[in-house]
């Protein structure tokens, strides 16, 4: 008997924590329903399944004090009473946390925004990020672009009807309309009128010329990077002829005002406005009609006429429809900045990159001082060029010559290294490319490429021990780009492979030596565009040496680079033996 009055016990006790955890759980549910989205008939079902669990512990609770107090049940009085009194506890601990969640219900039924979700049907949806698709429920990849964790949850209020005494209606019925249209002849297309010139030449390169009137620029990056500084500096370098608005999401007036004392900007006219409510803010630039609009940042922005929280799918989307439309209207450039998620992408639905004229990127390592900025869309100009800053204690300094910036301290006469010219778009750099190739200890030797395509870096190691005989097995293999640049031209496929080659042989290649040309998995190396503006480049730097594809020689005239050695190769093996020769 007490063997089986214990397993009851024992399984009582089980049904009592079962039902302690639905409450825990109710009441979870509870405060995220509160914190989400306003849904009441969410929270409805949610108290009824409160009041379930609540009535049903007590159940629970009194049949388990009814047999404790058995006098039949073989127990000591101690154990039967200390029993007894946790039971109690329980039964006490449930009773409050219960009328707790029911508390809590009822103050949110209460609030307006519930009632506001109740009259309005809210409903929650599921959004893909990338490409815009909705779903009633949570899919792990997204129907219909294929993307995997982008569904995020938003919510929808549905649009109401026209009124019929708008004067939508009224022009709909009348057949007429308030729009106006111009010819395209009588629209002015004068440079000078169309675009502002910041002042600062790596930005207005990267934007094709300068700020384009009426024309809204999305600048993402990561945190850190330098966004806010660089915007700030742009209202420093435009004010001196323009007035700049200034709108603040993150952070206070005051903090703006010491970072501009410490970048000694001008600030006389800059108007400066720590705000969060779009429609506020759209009224202050219809207002005050400034030559130049920062909105920092997009995830900080809020319609207060849509229910729910800063930074959904939904808010950014229309926050930056309103923005995009005053803008338009009134032809005033704006900057908007943005976040970037774990990806690098920046955060918010796809279509907000659309809609927007030119998207920036603001890229760069943290611990390093250079800072890249990147078109990734521009309506005006080149998505090729690229701006290069300096992170200084002062602010971002321009780096006009990247090239030399990017060479200085290499080391000479060590294997292993090599110099490569990229092109970003019209812009030739120099950039230093480094392997080191070392004895392996492990089983499965290292490959590691920091700046480079890693598979591009594993298809150049196969063409290397295939058409020239190397053994990289038992290597460990380390391939870097010197300054946090970052090399995607096929371009740089002969120079990675000589340094490859120079740290395998510990052969150094000379120190005034430029390599430019692609490799194919036959060992062959093809032509490169751009070969004259390369060329240049490395002649202006003080280069004396370069070996090129030699299917490119045929384009250009060797007597245009009198200081500049030119040796044409055909194969990976001639260019090995070029490195070989001595003097080289």
């Amino acid at each position: 008997d007490n063997e089986r009055q214990s397993r009851l016990l024992a399984k009582t006790t089980t049904e009592l924590n079962e039902k302690q955890n639905q409450l825990a759980d109710a009441a979870t549910v509870l405060e995220a329903i509160e914190d989400a989205a306003y849904d009441q008939a969410v929270k409805v079902v949610a108290r009824i399944a409160v009041d379930e669990t609540q009535k049903a512990d007590q159940a629970i609770v009194d049949k388990m004090i009814n047999m404790t107090a058995d006098p039949e049940r073989r127990m000591k009085p101690k154990e039967r009473e200390l029993i007894a009194f946790w039971l109690r506890g329980v039964k006490d601990n449930i009773m409050k946390r219960a009328a707790k969640v029911v508390t809590t219900v009822l103050s949110v039924l209460q609030k307006p925004e519930c009632r506001r979700a109740a009259k309005d049907k809210i409903k929650t949806v599921y959004v893909c990020s990338e490409c815009g698709e909705t779903s009633m429920r949570w899919l792990g990849r997204c129907p219909s672009c294929g993307a995997w964790n982008t569904m995020t949850e938003d919510v929808v209020v549905p649009t109401p009807p026209p009124s019929a005494k708008s004067p939508a209606a009224i022009a709909a019925r009348a057949q007429a309309s308030t729009l106006m249209a111009k010819n395209l002849r009588d629209i002015s297309s004068t440079e000078e009128k169309s675009r502002i010139l910041t002042g600062i030449k790596e930005l207005d390169r990267v934007l094709g010329g300068g700020i384009v009137l009426g024309s809204v620029i999305l600048l993402g990056g990561e945190p850190g990077v330098g966004k806010s500084t660089m915007l700030l500096q742009l209202c420093g370098a435009v004010a001196a002829e323009h007035s700049v608005l200034y709108i603040t999401g993150e952070e206070s007036e005051r903090q703006i005002k010491l970072r501009a004392n410490r970048l000694e900007i001008a600030q006389d006219n800059i108007q400066l406005a720590a705000e969060s409510d779009v429609d506020e803010i759209c009224g202050l630039i219809m207002q005050t009609k400034p030559d130049l609009v920062i909105i920092d940042s997009i995830q900080t922005m809020r319609c207060n006429d849509i229910a729910s929280s800063s930074g959904t799918v939904s808010q950014i989307k229309e926050s930056t429809s309103r923005f995009l439309n005053v803008a338009k209207t009134l032809e005033i450039p704006t900057f908007i900045v943005g976040h970037v998620n774990k990806d690098g992408a920046i955060a918010g639905p796809k279509v907000m990159e659309h809609i927007v004229d030119t998207v920036l990127y603001f890229e760069g390592d943290k611990t390093l001082p250079y800072r890249v900025l990147r078109a990734a869309k521009n309506r005006f100009g080149s998505t090729n060029e690229i701006g290069m800053f300096d992170m200084t204690g002062t602010g971002l300094a321009e780096i006009q010559n990247p090239s030399q910036l990017l060479l200085e301290g290499r080391p000479l006469g060590i294997s292993g290294t090599c110099v490569a010219c990229t092109m970003e778009g019209t812009r030739p750099i120099l950039s230093e490319v480094q392997a080191l190739a070392t004895k392996s200890a492990l089983n499965n030797p290292r490959r590691t490429s920091s700046g480079f395509d890693y598979n591009r870096a594993n298809l150049l190691m196969a063409v290397l021990e295939k058409r020239l005989g190397y053994f990289l097995g038992n290597l460990d293999i380390y391939i870097n780009i010197v300054g946090g640049l970052r090399l995607d031209e096929t371009a740089c496929d002969l120079p990675v492979c000589l340094a490859l080659a120079s740290s395998v042989m510990d052969t150094p290649i000379g120190d005034k030596t430029i390599v430019i040309g692609e490799v194919g998995l036959g060992g062959e190396v093809r032509g490169v565009t751009h070969l004259e503006t390369r060329l240049r480049e490395a002649q202006r730097i003080g280069f004396d040496r370069a070996i090129i594809p030699q299917q490119n020689l045929k384009n250009i005239n060797p007597k245009d680079y009198s200081t500049l050695q030119i040796i044409g190769v055909r194969y990976l093996k001639d260019a090995i033996a070029a490195i070989r020769q001595a003097g080289c």
